[in-house]
């Protein structure tokens, strides 16, 4: 063999290995976000910050406990760094694009509550700014529609007012939809709108897109087999909560997406908090374990080589599932959890096992 062919042989394993290498992006690390947030000073008053505590769906001794009223005793087990924020404040947003792109996240998943939503006036500042940081958006649709008909009729008013954004994020070309608690509808209207030949059908239309449904029981397979969805998720990051958060089932969930031809996204979490909005919901609590928690999740997500691995959260407060930075504080007679001595240890962790999944095989 010539040097001259050699050197070609070489040149060429060279090019193989890079592309072998650069076969996953960043884009197929997505998290939950949520920009519900509201303060007195940018927005005129609390949203979220002060929260109702719960009662419970059929004991009556979790009744009239009252509510959280927000600035230091807000409704949410951990204390933002960043404080009562409000998710209005282009600063804010700013802030928080850095921290997503610092974690190594390539898709902000921004809940959606429709046309004229709290969240709804900024999202031109969300994607401006996603932008900046190289990031892209996407939805997460929540159930605030009463039925399809009026689910296009929102997903019109989206594709129309944002879809043509440099930052909105598309794959193949298609957008991509998180839809949450999809199953509260039946399958055979969801076909009605995601079958190729449903009566209301998006597909080859402006509205075409990767529609992807929440999986939350095991009987949800017929729900799959029969809804025209083009894949599902597990959202929750409580491990075993239900059928779909439950890792040791998410081989079972990939083979049944292979066989389907459907996308799987297995959801992680860095752990569980709730009972500050919850005091009944102790038996979900997750225990953080210096970060220990996460990367089992994380790293059972990485084995079934999936599509897309989605986060939950960014900065659900309430679920205490956010990876943004939380200090250390206390309120009267309540102590705030933390991450320890780094406020920014989840963001931090987050690069690092976003950074072991795209070096994956």
């Amino acid at each position: 063999m010539n040097f001259k062919r050699l050197l070609i042989i070489i040149v060429l394993l060279g090019i193989s290995v890079k592309s072998f290498a650069q076969n996953k992006s960043r884009d197929q690390v997505q998290i939950f976000y949520y920009g519900w947030y509201a303060n007195p000073e940018t927005d005129g008053k609390y949203d979220h910050w002060n929260h109702d505590i719960l009662p419970h769906w059929n004991n009556p001794k979790w009744n009239n406990l009252g509510n959280h009223q927000g600035g230091d005793d807000i409704g949410a087990n951990f204390y933002p760094a960043l404080g009562n924020y409000s998710s209005n404040d282009p600063e804010i947003i700013k802030k928080h694009m850095k921290m997503i792109k610092d974690s190594g996240v390539g898709v902000v998943v921004l809940s959606w509550l429709g046309k004229d939503s709290f969240v709804d006036k900024s999202i031109n500042k969300y994607l401006d700014i996603a932008d900046q940081f190289n990031l892209k958006v996407t939805f997460h649709i929540e159930p605030f529609y009463k039925n399809i008909t009026e689910l296009k009729e929102q997903l019109s008013y989206l594709v129309k007012t944002y879809s043509h954004h440099h930052a909105f994020y598309k794959k193949d070309g298609k957008p991509l939809y998180y839809v949450y608690d999809s199953y509260k509808i039946s399958p055979e209207e969801w076909s009605k709108l995601l079958s190729k030949n449903g009566e209301n059908t998006v597909r080859n239309t402006e509205l075409d897109g990767l529609y992807i449904g929440l999986w939350v029981e095991k009987e949800h397979a017929d729900f799959f087999k029969n809804s025209g969805f083009d894949g599902f998720y597990t959202y929750f990051a409580s491990e075993g909560f239900v059928f779909g958060s439950t890792t040791s089932n998410w081989n079972d969930l990939s083979r049944y997406a292979k066989e389907h031809h459907l996308v799987f996204i297995p959801c992680v979490g860095p752990g569980y908090s709730d009972t500050r909005i919850r005091p009944w919901n102790e038996a979900n609590f997750k225990s953080r374990e210096n970060g220990k928690y996460y990367e089992r999740m994380f790293d059972t997500a990485v084995k079934v080589n999936p599509d897309f691995i989605g986060i939950t959260s960014f900065n659900e407060w309430h679920e205490g599932t956010q990876i943004e930075p939380a200090i250390p504080k206390k309120a009267g007679d309540f102590k705030y959890e933390d991450y320890g001595k780094d406020p920014w240890f989840y963001i931090k962790e987050t690069k690092m096992l976003t950074d072991r999944f795209l070096k994956s095989k």
